[in-house]
């Protein structure tokens, strides 16, 4: 015993071992405890911020609307006691309120159709190989790129009774003169291809895309067989285009049925009974008639409503692609 401590003595002190190194300081490998929790810290850094601006700016908003939608909250301050369901009943019993949702479901009808189509054909004659390509994409994709106040000055513009340029076309083929954004119903209408015309350009874009991906040689197959045009068109590139034609009819349905801009601003802050969007009456119950709580209970009665069409998008979307 005395001679091993004697010889260990003789042998020196033993090495301060540090972690992550062996007894002769040559570093080693973390285990994979230590690279799981190293990974994790990463992810959670990169993470962290985009929670907690999501929490901030979207659950959290999410969860005092809610909360406002419940109390007689008003805009000046006053107010603010819970009232319960109260506002609900008001909204549901509310007739400009179902007015205004009636009026944007038939925008969302009357846009979302054909702006499917149109972008459709517009991709189609560009994809053929027209002479000029870039100045057929930059000509369809332009209006796209503008803001909504200069889209809605230029269609009011076009749309004017005296001197705009829809009367002139219209005299010019023997049709009376129409007062577009003054005459009921026709006011919508007149927002309606305003709106088409601004925004048939992304649903052109993305529709371009899915054709360039097509794959030459099921056309060149088809072309052997004796396919013609019109077959190759119902049979390859209609069906080839359907995931993209999905998407495009998501957005552009929820887009419709957020309409606000551009019939605000055409119709210079005032409103009829047939062009009034939900979204415009949200607006003037909270800012212009300072109902908080009650523009709250509307938006999210509007909510459920959006929620359920995205429900049924998609459940639609996926039994076509479960068929096919």
């Amino acid at each position: 015993m005395t001679d091993v401590m004697a010889s260990r003595s003789a042998a020196g002190p033993e090495p301060k071992v540090t972690p992550g190194e062996d007894s002769k300081g040559r570093r080693t490998s973390p285990t994979r405890g230590q690279a799981s929790r190293r990974g994790q810290l990463v992810a959670w850094a990169f993470l962290g911020p985009f929670m907690a601006a999501f929490l901030l700016f979207v659950i959290w908003p999410l969860i005092h609307g809610l909360y406002l939608s419940l109390t007689d909250q008003s805009l000046t301050g006053a107010g603010g006691s819970f009232i319960g369901l109260e506002n609900y009943s008001e909204a549901l019993s509310d007739p400009v309120m179902w007015s205004s949702i009636g009026n944007t479901v038939w925008f969302t009808l009357i846009t979302t159709v054909p702006l499917v189509l149109l972008a459709l054909i517009m991709a189609l004659l560009v994809n053929t190989g027209l002479p000029g390509q870039w100045l057929w994409r930059l000509s369809f994709f332009m209006p796209f790129l503008l803001a909504s106040t200069v889209i809605s000055q230029i269609w009011v513009w076009i749309f004017n009774p005296q001197i705009g340029a829809a009367n002139e076309i219209l005299s010019a083929i023997g049709i009376e003169p129409i007062a577009w954004l003054q005459t009921a119903h026709i006011d919508l209408i007149s927002i309606a291809i305003a709106t088409i015309w601004w925004t048939v350009g992304f649903n052109f874009l993305l529709y371009l895309a899915a054709l360039q991906n097509i794959p030459d040689l099921q056309y060149e197959a088809a072309a052997v067989d004796g396919a013609g045009r019109w077959r190759q068109l119902f049979s390859i590139t209609i069906p080839q285009l359907g995931p993209v034609t999905g998407v495009i009819l998501v957005l552009q349905m929820l887009a419709s049925l957020k309409l606000f801009d551009q019939a605000y601003q055409m119709m210079e802050g005032g409103s009829s009974e047939t062009s009034r969007p939900i979204v415009q009456y949200i607006f003037e119950a909270g800012f212009v008639g300072y109902r908080f709580g009650y523009a709250s209970a509307i938006s999210y009665i509007f909510f459920v409503l959006i929620l359920i069409v995205g429900i049924f998008q998609m459940v639609v979307l996926r039994s076509r692609k479960g068929n096919s």
